[in-house]
């Protein structure tokens, strides 16, 4: 009998164990999907203040169309896109070129510059971009302790019999990181 309870006590264990694992990839896989919802609703909100900034740029440069355009294009690309984490950084950053752009139209208008509806628009998307780093960093933090825990051993294990995949990181080009505008110029 006492040559059962040492195995049969060693399978609960184990079985604890295994059980207590795939509950922590569950949470895992669960606050990366609510990590990347929230990015999104702040993305979904940029997309929807850059039109009234081109709008504004529009109104006072009428001859740098292409910039207004492609700039446009750019946004509803990035909009469109509802792939991984890593194409929609690649749609970011192409985005962040062309709103650097459209801020160095601004920069040849003085009277654009000093619009207060332009400046409200401005600040209005500092404030996004910065809720969109904070958001970009809670979900890299979800997707960091994924991975460790998927290529941990022997975590590892119960992931590979989950077929738990491993997410990619939300990275934007160290260039294209920072494009949030300057108010007050």
């Amino acid at each position: 009998m006492e040559l059962l309870l040492v195995p049969a006590g060693l399978l609960f264990v184990v079985l604890v164990w295994w059980i207590l694992t795939y509950n922590r990839f569950v949470r895992l896989r669960h606050a990366i999907r609510e990590s990347w919802a929230d990015i999104d609703v702040e993305l979904k909100r940029r997309y929807d203040l850059i039109p009234n900034l081109v709008d504004t740029v529009k109104g006072y440069a009428k001859h740098e169309r292409d910039v207004l355009e492609r700039v446009v294009a750019l946004r509803n690309q990035a909009a469109r896109n509802h792939g991984s984490a890593s194409a929609q950084a690649g749609d970011e950053n192409l985005l962040n070129v062309g709103l650097k752009s459209l801020f160095a139209v601004a920069e040849g208008y003085p009277e654009l510059k000093a619009d207060a509806h332009f400046l409200a628009l401005q600040e209005e998307l500092a404030v996004t971009e910065d809720r969109i780093a904070a958001a970009r960093r809670f979900f890299n933090g979800n997707v960091r302790d994924l991975r460790n825990l998927r290529q941990s051993f022997p975590t590892s294990i119960v992931g590979s019999s989950m077929g738990i995949e491993e997410p990619s990181f939300f990275e934007l080009d160290a260039e294209n990181e920072r494009v949030v505008p300057r108010v007050g110029m």
